[in-house]
């Protein structure tokens, strides 16, 4: 039997991606499904992209967050099973199909998740840097993950309900986090599906790439410090990453340490970065399998000398986040 599935887009000044979006929504092969898209006061062309295609459009006066368009849109649906995807993601054909099939095969309580290709829509390095890092860490554990994401989230539309929706005085961008961790301590359980991923297009520059490390690490930081769980291996937030920052900034440290008291600290330097590379050794192997040794080049430098620069400051920012009491988390 079809079950009906309502998919949910947020969207905020997407022009440039919720045409494609949308396009290959349509075209899934499914045969019961719905495409709601809130446009949350876009300043753009959005609404006349989305006007194109055969969707319910719900149009927001004020702009209000992600979280607030999502439950809106889950507040029309008609489908039993809601998808929740983001307007800069682009599904195959058949998606909807696997989301069917993963519920039917897990049940009403399970939220259920995919995550992104490893290769992105754009190829450049940065996008496709982005792309690798989010697949491999959010699919290490597809069994019992910590969190499922937004950009592939399936879900029974009375279980999302009455866990209330996604908080929309939360921090942005890890709204799904906190709405998952919720969904846990009601009873729901967490499954990542093998397979079932989207292709995202990041439109990642070196400067956006920095900014999104930092603004996410600021806010994931206010959020663990609050719910007192700083160690655990959280999909992208995992003990690789946070073992980078640590070591790499500490490298840092001793570098201008030892150039400032002419203290030989090679050895030091060189077992800080062996360790690192030794955690993050499956990272590694996933950048290879995705584009081979010269983008796996690339990346290790990127990955252990600079990214590790924003995600640290982020986490700073995000101690005072916490200990200022400057923000609401729900």
């Amino acid at each position: 039997m079809s079950r009906r599935i309502s998919v949910i887009v947020p969207n905020r000044n997407g022009a440039d991606t919720i045409g494609i979006c949308l396009e290959a929504l349509c075209g899934s092969l499914y045969d019961d499904y719905e495409v709601i898209v809130v446009d949350d006061a876009s300043e753009d062309a959005s609404r006349m992209i989305i006007k194109r295609y055969p969707c319910t459009l719900i149009e927001l006066d004020e702009h209000s967050g992600a979280a607030a368009a999502r439950n809106v849109g889950a507040g029309h649906a008609s489908g039993e099973i809601l998808f929740f995807t983001d307007a800069d993601c682009i599904v195959s054909v058949n998606t909807l199909e696997k989301v069917a099939l993963a519920y039917d095969r897990n049940g009403e309580n399970r939220i259920l998740g995919g995550s992104y290709t490893s290769l992105p829509y754009d190829k450049d390095f940065y996008s496709t840097f982005q792309s690798v890092f989010i697949n491999h860490n959010e699919l290490r554990d597809i069994g019992s993950p910590d969190y499922v994401a937004t950009h592939a989230m399936i879900i029974n539309a009375d279980k999302f309900r009455a866990l209330g929706g996604f908080n929309e005085t939360f921090l942005p961008m890890i709204e799904d986090v906190e709405f998952s961790h919720r969904a846990k301590r009601g009873g729901m359980e967490l499954s990542m599906i093998d397979g079932l991923v989207v292709r995202h297009k990041f439109n990642f520059n070196f400067l956006r790439s920095v900014r999104n490390a930092f603004m996410k690490s600021m806010y994931w930081t206010a959020y663990i410090l609050k719910s007192k769980n700083i160690f655990d291996d959280s999909g992208t937030a995992s003990l690789g990453l946070k073992a980078n920052v640590i070591l790499t900034w500490s490298l840092y440290f001793i570098l201008i340490t030892g150039i400032v008291t002419s203290t030989s600290l090679y050895p030091v330097i060189a077992a800080a970065f062996v360790l690192n590379v030794l955690v993050n050794i499956r990272l590694i192997n996933a950048m290879y399998r995705a584009r081979g040794i010269i983008f796996t080049l690339k990346s290790v430098v990127y990955y252990f000398f600079v990214y590790p620069i924003p995600v640290g400051a982020g986490a700073i920012f995000g101690n005072f986040m916490h200990f200022n009491k400057s923000i609401q988390f729900g």
